[in-house]
């Protein structure tokens, strides 16, 4: 039987394979190995223009060949399943993964000729419509939801709260301040002058409760410096200063306002 066919450029040996099965008409599972095996060698002996590199790889594949058409003589190798093992199937495998591959590329090429003939409009959405949100829906995002999800839910929210805690400063109390009086100082330390007629600065100043009536306590020595009713002496630098009242004794408070006895 002699076979005459047009010589054409192959991609590669299954490629030449795939053309030879497809022209005869051949079951691709059930090659008949030595029919193919010459018409693959008949082919490759007219590649005399084709480069080494080419030719190489179509002379692997002819080797191959020559191999299962060796091995189809032999009896049949049995598997451990008890099956035989068909010299071909390692072969018909490569061919068909090479065949999908070959398809989905021509089916690519087809995409990118008739994509040329296609011209895209710009959208030309209104904005009013691309501002667009479809409502909520509430059975939707609460779809799945039971009590237990929810109280985990909870406990991460309340987690993360007292994570945020500070543990030292949270103990600290509020601390309320207590409004000091210049008018009630002056009366309160002017009375205290009055009874005592000589006492110490600094022994009156550790009296105070804290550094806000120290400050006020000061104030008001210093305003009664300026209207005449006290006298301060300090016989040596960095000395204890003593206070002493100018009134006499009888002389009451002209501010109409007596506070407390300090200390």
């Amino acid at each position: 039987m002699e076979l005459s066919y047009k010589l054409e450029k192959f991609e590669g040996p299954l490629d030449l394979l795939l053309h030879l099965i497809e022209k005869n008409k051949i079951n691709i599972y059930d090659i008949p190995i030595a029919e193919i095996t010459d018409q693959y060698l008949e082919y490759v002996s007219c590649m005399e223009e084709e480069s080494l590199d080419v030719v190489s790889e179509f002379l692997v594949m002819a080797a191959t060949l020559l191999d299962i058409k060796a091995r189809m003589l032999l009896p049949r190798e049995v598997s451990e399943e008890g099956e035989e093992e068909d010299p071909r199937a390692e072969l018909v495998e490569r061919l068909l993964e090479y065949k999908t591959y070959k398809y989905m590329s021509l089916e690519l090429k087809d995409m990118e000729v008739d994509a040329d003939k296609v011209f895209y409009k710009a959208p030309t959405i209104p904005r009013e419509v691309e501002r667009y949100e479809e409502p909520v829906d509430l059975d939707q995002l609460l779809d799945g939801l039971t009590l237990s999800k929810l109280q985990k839910i909870f406990e991460s929210v309340m987690k993360r709260r007292e994570d945020k805690i500070d543990p030292v400063r949270s103990t600290f109390g509020t601390i309320k301040k207590e409004p000091v009086s210049l008018e009630e100082k002056i009366g309160a330390v002017l009375e205290y002058a009055e009874r005592h007629r000589r006492f110490s600065f600094r022994g009156m100043l550790s009296r105070q409760r804290d550094k806000t009536e120290i400050v006020v306590t000061f104030l008001a020595l210093l305003e009664l410096m300026k209207m005449g009713r006290i006298h301060l002496t300090q016989e040596h630098l960095f000395d204890d200063m003593m206070i002493e009242a100018l009134e006499p004794e009888e002389t009451r408070d002209q501010t109409g306002t007596r506070a407390e006895e300090i200390g």
